[in-house]
């Protein structure tokens, strides 16, 4: 019955799984998502595909990569639903992610690039072996001492206090922190967008790993926005096999 169905372009769910690496039921699982359309059935309740599940199936993997498997799955349901432009909106959003990643790469670049003194004190030079307070720290980098109160809510520098006096105690590692926070403000982010940065800052071990770290994440964003290509041909196709 097999061969019945192929040569009649009819497909059944092992044909369409053997050629992805996937099993009969991740195919059967994608069309009760409505990530593939429907399949027929035949009298004995066989489901049985086409052409146009193959071309859905195609779509929907090279999607997974570029989007995410949950933007994917939505995608490919709006398109098979006849809301097309729904779907568009679903691929913009992701495009939208993509150039603010990008944007975010390039920040934390750039504020590595110029972490260098600026005239007057230099922040490196507050940095004493007990650590520095928040007076002279606030005075290299030409803010107040109440922002770095603010920047230490927002988890962005973590003092110790000193037992004796109770004064906040900035080590190297807080100068390097606030240092990289104060790029980021100047180049407009927010402090919630900061935080999660100067935490990788923190599990890298510091500056130089986390600099091996941006290349990674260079390519892997590369990667990404190959892959949206990548999905949208095979998204267009499938939209050209619909409208037939």
């Amino acid at each position: 019955m097999g061969q019945n169905l192929q040569t009649s372009g009819r497909l059944r769910p092992v044909d369409l799984a053997r050629g992805h690496g996937l099993s009969t039921q991740a195919v059967r699982n994608y069309e009760e998502a409505g990530i593939l359309p429907a399949a027929a059935r035949t009298p004995h309740g066989y489901r049985t595909y086409t052409s146009l599940h193959a071309g859905a199936l195609r779509a929907f993997l090279a999607l997974v990569p570029g989007h995410g498997h949950h933007s994917a799955a939505s995608i490919m349901r709006a398109v098979n639903e006849g809301r097309v432009d729904e779907a568009f909106h679903l691929i913009d959003e992701s495009h939208v992610q993509l150039l603010d990643d990008r944007r975010t790469l390039q920040a934390v670049e750039s504020a590595l690039r110029d972490l260098e003194p600026e005239s007057g004190a230099d922040p490196a030079a507050v940095s004493a072996p007990g650590g520095t307070f928040i007076g002279p720290l606030a005075e290299a980098l030409g803010i107040r001492p109440a922002t770095l109160r603010k920047w230490e809510r927002a988890g962005l520098v973590r003092p110790r206090r000193d037992p004796q006096t109770g004064y906040r105690v900035y080590d190297e590692a807080d100068i390097r922190d606030a240092r990289l926070a104060h790029q980021l403000r100047r180049g407009g982010y927010l402090l919630e967008h900061i935080a999660p940065l100067i935490t990788q800052v923190r599990a890298a071990g510091g500056l130089e790993p986390l600099e091996a770290a941006l290349s990674d994440w260079h390519d892997r964003l590369s990667a990404r926005g190959r892959a949206m290509l990548t999905g949208a041909a095979e998204l267009e196709a499938y939209l050209r096999e619909r409208g037939r």
